[in-house]
């Protein structure tokens, strides 16, 4: 019985993942997945799976607890309010999925490569590994063949076991169960660290951009590693740190000097992320507007000289904005044409968002290569 309420379970989410992915260009552009994410899973509205129910036999015999005659009609006449629709009803089910399953999801759609993570192991997780049996434990680890065939080997060497009629009843002494030994498994560290104009000309639907383009870049990473930190960078004219809260709220009124953000971003890394020991991931959100030709020379400088040689990759995201110029995509793609390729692919990875749907190709872009 277990063994088919596991079938079936599997069934049922092969059937949940083959929605998910065929409306995944859909998710990718809804906020409200971000608002529904708890701690390790995230509530995905599924339409058109019907829901199990029980179904019975004919009830000829009244209408419930009471009194009551056959082909009486139950409640009061008009007691529904509104018009009768004669549309069917779509069935929508909420089914959670770890953000685990949905990266997972995200790669198959997109056909990502998994990230070959580089760099040393110098940190290590213990984890319970499922390596043996043993006579005692908890019911929930029960081992069912192993039980079945230590009752068997009983029965056959008491010679209780009859061919004829071949039931097989473990006692106590048969049963065996699942145990665990810790192991130390090294650990892959990355960090990704996103910057992001927050002038004037970044208004609420860019940011809004940016903040569903992050989360998704967040979930497929975390996907390949397991220690993961992120880091926020703000930037108008002036660069500095924040929380992430405050990455995806705050507004300034002034220029843009993107220069100031990479060069924060160096510092930072300098300060606490050694490349020998970390995986980089860097990303840039703009509308691509900078505040002079000289300082677009200095972003170039910086990122050949200090942030490409110690990063993994780098993400350059250019979110279209009615009062940004768009120059600073036209800027990396000349100083970089290629994306200053090596033996693994592009480094630097240029792309551009209009709208909600190119979340999807701009994704595409920026992991396709699986660095």
């Amino acid at each position: 019985m277990i063994n088919k309420i596991e079938q079936d379970h599997q069934r049922f989410r092969h059937i949940v993942r083959g929605k998910i992915r065929k409306d995944l260009r859909k998710f990718l552009a809804r906020g409200e997945l971000i608002g529904k994410e708890g701690r390790r899973f995230v509530s995905i509205p599924v339409h058109d799976i019907d829901i199990p129910t029980f179904r019975f036999g004919d009830n000829a015999g009244g209408v419930g607890m009471g009194e009551g005659g056959e082909g009486e009609s139950v409640g009061k006449p008009g007691a529904g309010d509104g018009q009768g629709g004669e549309q069917e009803g779509r069935h929508i089910l909420e089914v959670d999925v770890s953000l685990e399953e949905l990266a997972d999801i995200l790669a198959q759609e997109l056909q990502l490569p998994r990230i070959k993570p580089r760099g040393a192991h110098r940190i290590t997780t213990v984890k319970d590994k499922y390596s043996g049996v043993r006579p005692v434990g908890p019911a929930s680890l029960r081992h069912f063949k192993r039980t079945y065939r230590e009752a068997l080997k009983r029965q056959v060497s008491m010679g209780l076991y009859d061919p004829e009629n071949p039931v097989i009843v473990p006692v106590r002494h048969d049963l065996r169960f699942r145990s665990w030994n810790e192991v130390r498994k090294p650990q892959s560290n990355a960090v990704i660290v996103y910057m992001m104009d927050v002038s004037g000309s970044m208004g609420d639907e860019q940011k809004e951009l940016v903040r569903l383009s992050a989360f998704w870049i967040d979930a497929w990473l975390r996907r390949n590693y397991e220690g993961i930190e992120s880091r926020y960078i703000v930037h108008d004219v002036r660069a500095g740190e924040v929380d992430k809260k405050t990455f995806f709220s705050v507004r300034e009124d002034g220029g843009t000097r993107i220069s100031s953000a990479f060069t924060c971003c160096h510092e930072l890394l300098a300060a606490h992320y050694d490349p020998a020991d970390w995986n980089i991931y860097l990303f840039h959100f703009s509308d691509g507007d900078n505040s002079s030709e000289a300082d677009n020379r200095l972003c170039v400088k910086v990122l050949d000289e200090q942030l490409l040689p110690r990063a993994n990759m780098f993400g350059y995201c250019q979110v279209t904005s009615a009062y940004g110029s768009g120059s600073f995509l036209s800027v990396l793609r000349e100083a970089f044409p290629g994306g200053l390729p090596d033996t693994d692919g592009p480094r630097l990875i240029t792309t551009k968002i209009d709208g909600r749907d190119d979340i999807y190709e701009a994704l595409k872009a920026f992991f396709k290569v699986g660095r």
